[in-house]
């Protein structure tokens, strides 16, 4: 299942959400290509999307979650890329 946390990460002066995949890197990948969802916008594990698009994410078919819901499906489906080093 594609999921998106609401828009709650700043950075670069505005909002972003995070989009995921509870399934698998593919069907994620294919979910931002659908949307036009730009490559440098995935982050190990994650696609960063800002605050404007989040309707347009839901409304394609992404669950809305909250940003620990995110993390923690991530977890679980054994797909969470931490970053490296600390």
């Amino acid at each position: 299942m594609i999921l998106v946390d609401p828009p709650n990460a700043p950075g670069h002066g505005r909002l972003w959400s995070h989009v995921a995949s509870d399934a698998s890197f593919e069907e994620l990948h294919a979910f931002a290509r659908g949307l036009g969802i730009p490559e440098r916008g995935f982050d190990r594990d994650h696609y960063d999307v800002p605050a404007e698009w989040y309707e347009m994410v839901v409304a394609s078919g992404a669950a809305p979650v909250s940003s620990r819901e995110l993390v923690a499906r991530l977890v679980a489906a054994g797909l969470r890329r931490r970053k490296r080093g600390g």
